[in-house]
């Protein structure tokens, strides 16, 4: 009888700490919608609304001239850097290079053989990578003993700054993009207005939660 209560106990312990856990996970899982529908909306927003990276694509009238002369040329598809030098070239060869090429226009070409406008399944998978960033960022959060709202949402921005430093920014080091600014900002609000949404849900009814968690260990310990 005796073991059959201590087993009992166990297993109500068992189940009352699996309840947080679970209604964690749940809160996770909702904010990072949420949030990544926020990401994708800013990202509406930044591209489309205000056209923050305006800059990066700008309209010449000369794109029927160019454009021509691109695909009478049988490029590949992918990358190219002009000027450069053929693979194999010596370094000696591409240092004289560099600097023949020192003061000179340069240019970076991303040719495709054709436009496949498909909006539908770009939107789908933008919003799905946004939801998962968020995840990943929630799954972060959740390993932090009780984040506070400024803590949530300075991590949020911080996220942001480390996503913009590690690739807008040092791209634009070397092949100085010209919308980088429209990069920072969108680091800055995209992840602001995550953190501040996340920082109020993820709290949310955390204090009624310590308390029944306070509660049920001492009866336990009773």
């Amino acid at each position: 009888m005796i073991e059959k209560t201590i087993i009992g106990e166990k297993t109500n312990s068992a189940y009352l700490n699996s309840q947080p856990k679970l209604h964690d996970m749940k809160k996770a899982i909702v904010g990072s919608i949420v949030g990544g529908l926020i990401i994708f909306i800013w990202q509406f927003i930044s591209f489309a609304a205000v056209d923050l990276h305006k800059a990066a694509h700008q309209y010449t009238d000369k794109q029927d001239a160019i454009m021509n002369f691109l695909n009478s040329q049988g490029l590949k598809e992918g990358g190219y850097m002009l000027p450069s030098v053929p693979e194999g070239t010596s370094w000696s060869d591409r240092d004289k290079a560099m600097e023949a090429s020192a003061g000179k226009p340069w240019v970076m070409i991303q040719y495709h053989e054709k436009m496949e406008a498909n909006m539908t399944m770009n939107m789908i998978r933008g919003v799905f990578v946004n939801i998962v960033t968020v995840l990943l960022f929630c799954w972060l959060i959740g390993k932090m003993s009780a984040p506070g709202f400024g803590t949530i949402v300075g991590s949020a921005i911080v996220v942001g700054l480390i996503a913009f430093l590690y690739e807008p920014y040092t791209g634009s080091i070397w092949y100085k993009w010209a919308d980088i600014w429209g990069f920072f900002l969108d680091a800055i609000i995209a992840w602001g207005l995550t953190g501040l949404w996340l920082g109020w849900w993820l709290r949310r009814g955390r204090p009624q939660m310590s308390s029944v968690r306070i509660d049920e260990r001492e009866k336990e310990l009773a």
